[in-house]
């Protein structure tokens, strides 16, 4: 579903991401874990076409994030840190307000299907200023899937969130998977959530790509290792302090 070649963004004289190659399966729930200034927000803005590559390369099922930015737009959703809605608006009026940008055809079908599976029902005519931020994040999910991509990019999701809001999206985005078989890709920086979601992992540190692996092949690969914690940690510091 996703396959970088070599990809690089360069603020001047700072390499945010170094020549990431990574390969993502179709159908896959992947967690790409960092520490904050690590590359993840970089390299998740490159591939939904935010911002534009230094060099190097990346395909969505087949299409270039560059050269094919628009047909590469029709298959992703997106889910950032900080979910923008319009207050005054209801969940359905913001629902409506984003299909119809996205040129989602029966949008209010779509909009009912989602927020069905949400199980967000009766919420929908409800102004968005009176949700907590667990339920924006909802709507935020809501737009986000309501054209039915094929692989849906999140940027820390359950980031402020309480610990029934984690398990919501937790289960939420595990329902999305099996349902419609979307790929999800996740930034985060929460070692728990991936353990309880994710089939696989990549770790990126200074810009650097250090491993990508499957959860289960990485366990394998760590038999000592007592939690993902200290896989994680023995990893990191490792390759950074060579």
């Amino acid at each position: 579903m996703l396959v970088t070649k070599d990809l690089t963004k360069k603020y001047q004289d700072f390499t945010a991401v170094d020549k990431l190659n990574l390969t993502v399966k179709d159908g896959a729930i992947f967690g790409f874990l960092g520490h904050n200034g690590a590359g993840k927000t970089t390299s998740l803005s490159m591939l939904t076409t935010l911002i534009l590559p230094t060099s190097g390369s990346a395909t969505i099922d087949g299409f270039d994030v560059v050269k094919d930015n628009l047909q590469v737009r029709n298959l992703l959703g997106y889910l950032p840190e900080n979910v923008m809605l319009y207050g005054d608006l209801t969940a359905r009026e913001n629902l409506q307000f984003f299909g119809k940008l996205s040129k989602v055809k029966d949008v209010n079908k779509n909009i009912d299907e989602v927020l069905n599976m949400l199980n967000f029902t009766e919420w929908t005519d409800k102004k968005v200023k009176t949700f907590s931020k667990g339920m924006r994040q909802r709507i935020g999910i809501a737009q986000a899937i309501l054209h039915k991509p094929k692989i849906l990019f999140l940027d820390e999701p359950t980031s402020g969130l309480d610990p029934q809001g984690t398990k919501d999206i937790r289960n939420i985005l595990l329902k999305i998977n099996a349902e419609w078989g979307t790929t999800i890709f996740m930034n985060t920086h929460l070692l728990s959530e991936v353990t309880k979601i994710c089939t696989d992992i990549g770790i990126i540190s200074r810009g650097n790509l250090l491993v990508s692996e499957s959860l289960s092949n990485l366990k394998e690969n760590f038999k000592d290792a007592k939690s993902l914690e200290e896989i994680y940690f023995s990893i990191e510091g490792g390759v950074n302090n060579e």
